[in-house]
């Protein structure tokens, strides 16, 4: 009877975690289809495509080294699957595999704290339905979604004491992100004010964590970008350096508290707890400790995509709730008994908050100039050097040399380029039709470059010199 058991339970979890990820997969490659990537996309595609070529990731567009972003490592192993066969598709499916595979230790922790099989499969679908969990996907492509379930195995790692599968997954999670380092420094302090967890995991993750964050910001970033770390401007009213800023928290926390009692973050509280808010308010909340660097840093940021459901910078606050979910129903703490209740919950939650109605308006808006932008693309050289808008670059990223119509440029600055791909409709984010219609007259006055193409207000212009090889 236990191994009819056990293969219903991987029948269950293959089936749900497969089933998820195929729909995070074809959502995300049919955005990307629609023309909706976008910028983020066009870096991770780009510096990743480089490396593969054993070419230096120096993402042009971005002006530095994939490194001196994020110093996300996890780019490093992801290019060996573009030696295989480039293709972005791979970042889609990487998304949608690890996004769709948190719910295998969010399985095993609902198991291992004694909660029956059907609620641990109440919750592993209460996971896959959290609309963050849909929703970042479609934004483009994240090295951090690979930390989601490497959060929740280290967690895991922890509760079976496996040393070295909790080593081993804290690494993957620091190779994600730099600012990663404070889930991990912050999974230390949960380990180490719970008494009931070995006290060796809490010093690993201390040390880790708070070594990390010092080398990526201090060292690693400033190498290879030659400035502070990324989004510190979003923090100017703290101080314009990652120490300032880590100063001012301690000793000026006035600036602090206008924030953290901000209208703006309780919409944000509320965003991430509504989903699952029959599991959240119970005296279960010392896994937030986990979860509150990421937590704070969001909400003391300047940019609201940091406070919302949309953007990935919640993701790693996820898999504390959840932890907080399991440790309440494993004491009977829960607002909803019923797990038909929880579902049907979770399932209301999805459908007011997933941004799946996207695919019906804003996903459609490039629709009226998208075969003129195939036809385009199709006739651009591989590895040509293109300046194109940021809607299409994610297109056209598999190249040493990309630049981005989001400003005007000299005469000097167009011949750089072999290519130059306009669309005067939709000249994509961080341009304007002002920009691209000022581009498009300069081209067309040049002698250094000639009209291939032209439809529905697409504009494809090549170097003459490349036309005569």
């Amino acid at each position: 009877m236990s191994s009819i058991k056990n293969k219903s339970h991987f029948s269950f979890l293959g089936l749900a975690i497969s089933i998820s990820a195929a729909i995070l997969f074809v959502c995300s490659s049919v955005r990307h289809g629609l023309f909706q990537s976008s910028f983020d996309l066009a870096i991770f595609d780009n510096g990743i495509y480089l490396i593969s070529q054993g070419q230096e990731p120096f993402v042009t567009f971005r002006g530095l080294h994939i490194l001196g972003d994020h110093a996300a490592l996890i780019v490093y192993p992801i290019a060996w699957l573009y030696k295989i066969y480039p293709r972005v598709y791979w970042l889609f499916f990487i998304q949608a595999l690890s996004l769709a595979s948190g719910a295998l230790p969010i399985w095993y922790l609902s198991r291992v704290t004694g909660l029956k099989e059907s609620q641990s499969k109440t919750l592993v679908l209460a996971y896959l339905l959290y609309p963050a969990i849909f929703n970042v996907n479609l934004f483009d492509f994240h090295p951090e979604v690979i930390a989601v379930p490497a959060i929740l195995g280290a967690i895991l790692a922890v509760k079976l004491d496996k040393l070295w599968w909790f080593v081993a997954a804290l690494i993957v999670i620091l190779s994600c992100k730099a600012v990663l380092a404070l889930t991990v420094v912050g999974m230390g302090l949960w380990l180490l004010i719970s008494s009931k967890y070995r006290y060796k995991y809490a010093l690993i993750a201390l040390i880790f964590g708070c070594c990390w964050l010092a080398s990526a910001t201090q060292v690693i970033i400033p190498l290879f970008s030659g400035t502070q770390a990324a989004a510190v401007d979003r923090y100017g009213y703290l101080g314009d350096s990652v120490l300032d800023i880590a100063k001012n928290l301690i000793f000026k926390p006035h600036l602090v508290l206008g924030k953290v009692f901000a209208l703006t973050t309780f919409e944000y509280l509320l965003l991430l707890s509504i989903p699952i808010a029959w599991g959240l308010f119970t005296p279960q909340w010392m896994p937030i400790i986990g979860a509150l660097p990421i937590l704070l840093i969001n909400i003391l940021s300047e940019s609201s995509a940091q406070r919302n459901l949309v953007h990935q910078y919640s993701l790693p606050i996820v898999p504390w709730l959840f932890l907080m979910v399991i440790m309440a129903a494993n004491r009977k703490q829960l607002w909803l008994k019923n797990q038909r209740n929880i579902l049907i919950w979770s399932t209301v939650a999805f459908i007011a908050l997933g941004k799946y109605g996207y695919f019906g308006s804003l996903y459609l808006q490039n629709w009226d100039t998208w075969q003129a932008s195939r036809n385009a693309i199709a006739l651009i050289e591989d590895r040509a050097s293109v300046l194109t808008t940021t809607d299409l670059a994610p297109h056209l990223t598999h190249r040493p040399l990309v630049g981005l119509t989001t400003s005007e440029l000299d005469s000097k600055e167009l011949n750089k380029f072999e290519y130059i791909l306009l669309n005067l409709r939709h000249p994509g984010w961080g341009s304007s039709t002002k920009i691209a219609q000022a581009m498009l007259v300069k081209l067309q006055k040049t002698e250094h470059f000639k009209l291939d193409f032209q439809q529905d207000d697409v504009f494809l212009f090549s170097k003459i010199s490349n036309s005569l090889k």
